[in-house]
């Protein structure tokens, strides 16, 4: 197994964290007995040669040996290092070039080694064999072969995990080998047939969804729901692993947080990704899957649905009432899952508000989350309540706020409550008031409570938030972020801001002025004053400044209209940058102030294809424009008729508030289309 691995100069080779010159003593470890120093070198494998699917030169010297091992039947968890293999070779099929075509090198270096994989197939260990099949289908180049080897393994198998592992394997061979697609997916087909075991149809027809949806059943919904319902009337109740010892390690401790039926879920989660925007299918089976009377079912459904509802745009209420009405479960498991799905869903999850107040009211204790380590945070069941806008949440995060522990996050919710939160603003100020300007957690505690008053637009908290602003000591920590949410909400304030005894509001902010606070200092004093003279000179100086000063600037430039015509020489010059952020902010800037959109409009049209997070702002300015905004008005048609999220990836993956970006989007779209 080890021939040559002394004669390597391992020293000189590199991986994640430095010298290789321990890789040795991880391929050794790889065969040891002991399964803990296994797992140990397994673990740090992924941890330092294969980093984050990174490809180093050590990775390549590696590859013989984890071949050889692999080809050893006295080498316990073989099934581990043909993955790891496998990994390491594939991932040259998205390498796109570099300076050495290290994932190239390797996924040849794999390929070289495909007979190991061929022999595996057939070996006497169940999950070496479901490992070897991908990578058979991947690094093995004779397709007829290929083919042969997975006909044959069909007839002789009797496992039923493995059998699972082969129609995924044929469906990648479909994929990548269409020439010889048609033997695969008449085997795809026959598994699909009511002869098979429930888990190995639906399997099956994932994988036609994906490959072949023209020999899927007309009636393939309630098909589905059926093979899963029968799937799980049949599935052993005690799970897997239980009662047996677990070592510390990496690996050990990913198999212990994988879900109860990890198995069921990729089935389903193979199904709806192949379904992709067929979404009346995809509502219709996650509606199934929300109705099963087995709560891994459920659960199962309800984290799968939340990459649904952040890629895709649709009518998600019935789904999101299931969702709700799993809030009763005595599963706290499922009920967790469904309180995370429900949070991440802000206004959407307004069809489970029953149900996220009954869990309020009934359970006071979750109000509150507290933590071993780190601050206390709003609870769960709290928070999507508030972020779903309904104002039965106001009363209780008024009792949190007059309560002994109050969470830093509770004040971030308050925007999504609109003037239902308005009783709340003196608890608000009173806490804003309260925090000790030189604590180190000041941040922490003022910007979330910053953030609820200026959602509010409580001008009345203009003594609390100029506290802050000339209190927090220069040097503390994050102290810019302090000072500009302060200086941002006396902007929102405006000029309500300097009545009622409040007048020493100008001259904080004409201090700011001489400070690199400057910008944002302008915009709130053209907010409370509106005097260009006074703006106009520190506005145009800052377009000289660093690229974040000059953004705000430019944006605040932008709201003084024809007002800035002066500025527009140094506008123009930021037009042509190469950032995208400040050609889109000065753009914007330029197109207000002129009214001219020659210049602006190709260049918010650019930005808006290459970069959808510049859509917000493109749309604001838009809507700041009114008619004389038409130039761009396609571009809002066609985001309002788009189905997919525009800020989502395949899969649902992204930020927890995409889709409260995606619908402040859209929304906004509309209103600039009809004139509002």
């Amino acid at each position: 197994m080890f021939t040559g691995i002394d004669e390597v100069d391992w020293a000189s080779l590199r991986h994640a964290y430095g010298s290789a010159e321990d890789v040795p003593g991880l391929l050794r470890g790889l065969a040891s007995t002991d399964r803990v120093e296994r797992e140990t070198a397994l673990d740090a494998m992924y941890g330092a040669v294969h980093h984050q699917g990174d490809v180093y030169d050590s990775t390549l010297a590696c590859i013989p040996f984890l071949l050889a091992l692999a080809a050893r039947g006295e080498v316990a968890d073989r099934a581990g290092i043909v993955e790891l293999l496998v990994s390491i070779g594939a991932g040259s099929e998205g390498w796109e070039g570099g300076d050495d075509g290290l994932s190239a090198r390797a996924g040849v270096g794999v390929r070289a080694g495909a007979e190991v994989f061929v022999r595996l197939a057939g070996d006497a260990d169940p999950s070496v064999r479901r490992a070897a099949l991908a990578a058979l289908v991947r690094f093995l180049d004779e397709p007829a072969r290929v083919l042969g080897l997975l006909r044959e393994r069909g007839a002789l198998e009797r496992d039923d995990r493995v059998l699972l592992a082969l129609t995924e394997s044929l469906g990648l061979f479909v994929r990548r080998h269409p020439g010889h697609a048609d033997e695969a997916l008449e085997l795809l087909t026959a598994q699909s047939s009511p002869s098979c075991a429930p888990g190995l149809r639906l399997a099956a027809l994932g994988q036609l969804a994906a490959c072949a949806p023209d020999r899927l059943p007309p009636d393939l919904v309630p098909i589905a729901v059926g093979l899963l319902r029968e799937r799980s009337a049949q599935r052993l109740t005690a799970r897997n692993g239980v009662g047996c010892p677990h070592s510390d390690t990496l690996a050990s401790r990913l198999r212990r947080l994988r879900p109860s039926d990890e198995e069921g879920s990729q089935l389903l989660r193979t199904l709806h990704s192949a379904l992709d925007d067929r979404l009346d299918a995809r509502k219709a089976l996650l509606q199934g899957q929300l109705t099963s009377p087995e709560v891994v079912d459920r659960c199962n459904a309800v984290w799968m649905s939340a990459g649904l509802f952040r890629e895709w745009r649709g009518d998600w209420a019935e789904p999101v009432a299931l969702i709700g009405a799993q809030l009763a479960s005595e599963e706290g498991g499922l009920r967790d899952a469904a309180v995370s799905v429900l949070a991440d869903l802000f206004t959407l999850a307004a069809p489970a508000a029953d149900d996220l107040a009954a869990l309020v009211t009934s359970r006071p204790d979750l109000w509150v989350r507290r933590w071993e380590r780190g601050a206390p945070t709003l609870g769960g069941p709290l928070k999507a309540l508030a972020r779903s806008g309904d104002r039965r949440a106001v009363p209780v995060l008024s009792e949190v706020l007059d309560g002994s522990v109050v969470p830093d996050d509770l004040g971030h919710v308050i925007r999504h409550l609109g003037p239902a939160a308005a009783p709340l603003a003196p608890a608000l100020r009173r806490r804003l008031g309260a925090i000790p300007v030189d604590s180190p957690g000041v941040f922490e505690r003022a910007v979330p409570l910053l953030s609820a008053v200026t959602a509010l637009g409580d001008a009345e908290a203009v003594p609390e938030v100029l506290r802050l602003v000339r209190g927090v000591p220069v040097g503390a920590r994050l102290r810019d972020a302090v000072v500009e949410s302060a200086v941002r909400a006396l902007d929102t304030f405006g000029s309500a801001g300097v009545s009622g005894g409040a007048s020493e509001v100008v001259p904080v902010l004409r201090k700011l002025l001489e400070t690199e606070f400057a910008a944002v200092a302008a915009g709130a004093l053209w907010s409370v004053a509106a005097d260009a003279s006074a703006v106009l000179p520190v506005l145009t100086a800052e377009l000289a400044q660093g690229r974040p000063r000059r953004r705000a600037a430019a944006a605040a430039l932008a709201r003084l209209g024809p007002s800035a015509e002066p500025a527009v020489a140094g506008l123009l010059r930021m037009v042509r940058a190469d950032d995208l952020w400040e050609r889109v902010s000065a753009a914007c800037a330029v197109w207000r102030i002129t009214g001219d959109p020659d210049l602006s409009a190709p260049v918010l049209r650019t930005a808006w294809t290459e970069n959808p997070h510049t859509r917000r702002t493109i749309t604001t300015c838009l809507a700041a424009l009114g008619p004389a905004g038409t130039p761009l008005h396609d571009l809002l048609h066609a985001e309002v008729t788009a189905r997919r999220r525009h800020l989502a990836l395949p899969g649902g993956g992204r930020g927890s508030e995409d889709v409260l970006d995606d619908e402040w989007l859209v929304g906004a779209c509309g209103e600039v289309l009809a004139g509002r």
